[in-house]
């Protein structure tokens, strides 16, 4: 999902919140992972000062890049269950 994607999902339409919210809440939240690794920029890209860290971690879930963006369409989780 991108921070756009989060934000629709929940309500908003304030993207920078959703990054604000994750870049506060650290890896967990009350003792449960939190997947911030999931969510990247509009445009694909992973957040510039976390780049290193968030591409491993997507791509240990084979999670397709193309340079240094992801491939949305490939893999864009769009917050609608499957029928």
């Amino acid at each position: 999902m991108t921070y756009g994607d989060v934000a629709e999902y929940v309500g908003s339409n304030a993207p920078r919140q959703v990054g604000r919210v994750l870049a506060e809440s650290g890896d967990e939240v009350d003792g449960q992972p939190l997947p911030w690794h999931r969510v990247l920029r509009a445009d694909g890209r992973c957040a510039p000062h976390l780049f290193l860290r968030q591409r491993a971690l997507l791509l240990l879930e084979g999670v397709p890049f193309r340079a240094d963006r992801v491939l949305l369409r490939e893999c864009r989780w769009d917050g609608i269950p499957a029928s």
